[in-house]
């Protein structure tokens, strides 16, 4: 099975570069040529437009930054649509509108072509590693069909439902991640304002009942030690998929409080100049509020987290 790969960024350079290592040949496309040189270095081949990516494969996947980059590229005049034949699988792995995704999958329907939406959890270490969650909107015969092409860059692809009800997944996934993040920022400088060093309060809480979920584990990356640059994900980035998230809310009616406060932190964050910085920079605004400022040494953290190891 050829395996098209259009969009080697952040994430989709380790997934294609996985694709490989599995054994699919692949044709590849990228709207800047010079990122996908190391993989048409390993003997990828090149396509110089969307639309050729499909000519030359059976199985196409994107990996792109959101509904605007979807559309043009899946429809556009030199997009995978016009290159694809009937019967051709066209998975989107990007985070994504439902809305969006559930009509221009309408449009490849209606030129016997399957498209289903294949949101991608893990980040950028997960992509690397190989350790990705996959969660599959659409056909499900074609899923179980095509499997294998998802298996052979993740270790959890995992079928939701109907087309659209992968990026419903996703959406909720990463909103929830991101409003957790905005509350514990909020009681993190509570407790430290009462005098409570910020080393001591994250070790006692991950004792509790909460902590031994390792709810607060993700604290150690960039909050705890203050650090956001370079990012694990961007702002720009976390800031697009609480967007989309409190979009499907609008559109189904149902209140998101926090997801919109959630959204307006980082939206004042963006207004910042932090765009670029790590998505959990936004966590910086309630230190400010607070007036205190978090920054605990990462061999601290090191060492809690290899005293645990050894125990």
């Amino acid at each position: 099975m050829k395996v098209g790969f259009i969009g080697v960024g952040t994430m989709g350079r380790h997934m294609a570069a996985n694709l490989m290592k599995s054994g699919f040949s692949r044709v590849g496309h990228d709207v800047h040529k010079e990122p996908a040189n190391a993989h048409v270095k390993d003997g990828a081949a090149w396509a110089e437009t969307p639309k050729a990516v499909p000519e030359a494969s059976d199985v196409v996947l994107t990996s792109l930054p959101g509904p605007l980059e979807l559309e043009a590229v899946a429809l556009g005049e030199q997009g995978i649509l016009a290159g694809m034949s009937a019967g051709k699988v066209y998975f989107d792995l990007s985070t994504n509108s439902p809305t969006v995704v559930r009509r221009i999958e309408g449009v490849f329907r209606g030129r016997g072509v399957h498209m289903l939406d294949a949101p991608v959890s893990g980040g950028p270490r997960g992509a690397q590693s190989g350790k990705l969650a996959i969660w599959v909107g659409g056909d499900e015969a074609i899923f179980g069909k095509c499997k294998a092409v998802l298996d052979g860059f993740s270790d959890q692809a995992y079928y939701v439902g109907a087309i659209g009800a992968g990026s419903v997944a996703k959406l909720v996934h990463n909103c929830a991640g991101y409003i957790m993040q905005t509350a514990l920022a909020e009681v993190f400088t509570m407790g430290v304002k009462a005098g409570v060093d910020p080393l001591v309060i994250w070790k006692a809480v991950r004792q509790g009942a909460g902590g031994r979920r390792r709810t607060f584990d993700g604290l150690a990356d960039q909050f705890l030690p203050g650090k956001f640059d370079p990012p694990s994900f961007a702002l720009r980035l976390a800031h697009k998929d609480v967007t989309l998230a409190t979009q499907l809310a609008k559109e189904v009616k149902v209140p998101m409080r926090l997801a919109n406060l959630t959204l307006e932190e980082m939206t004042e964050a963006l207004n910042r100049g932090w765009a670029e910085r790590d998505s959990r920079v936004a966590m910086l605004l309630q230190e400010e509020r607070a007036g205190v400022t978090i920054e605990v040494p990462e061999s601290a953290i090191k060492d809690v987290l290899d005293a645990e190891k050894k125990a």
